[in-house]
């Protein structure tokens, strides 16, 4: 398993007020994805660069959270194989088995034994 990407993000239920911190931090908005069907609800991600090519994952959460979450993005080559040893290595799947698949990747959201949270993702070509 190769590591391609590693980035913080941040789950919000006010995503706006994140979004324009960053924005006043040399941040821009660079893509975002709608839609994202997870334990029957659907999120927004809202990918954000800055000119150092640092990145930054803002979450909307559709789901009632009372305060805001951070957590790291990990991109790996094979998210089986990650997934995997994550589990074995004590990290629980926060949706239960549940995998988030898209046309265009695979992704869980894991939660170490010390409160850590993982979204761990695969993109597929």
């Amino acid at each position: 398993m190769k590591i391609t990407t590693f980035n913080p993000f941040i789950a919000s239920s006010q995503p706006e007020n994140v979004i324009k911190i960053f924005e006043e931090l040399g941040f821009e908005k660079h893509h975002t994805k709608e839609g994202i069907e997870i334990a029957d609800r659907k999120d927004t991600v809202f990918r954000m660069k800055d000119a150092n090519g640092f990145y930054l994952d803002v979450l909307k959460s559709t789901e009632n959270i009372t305060r805001d979450i951070s957590g790291i993005r990990i991109n790996v080559d094979n998210f089986e194989e990650a997934y995997t040893m994550l589990l074995n290595k004590g990290f629980k799947n926060i949706y239960k088995d549940e995998t988030v698949d898209t046309k265009t990747s695979k992704s869980a959201m894991l939660e170490s034994p010390t409160g850590v949270n993982i979204a761990l993702i695969q993109h597929l070509k």
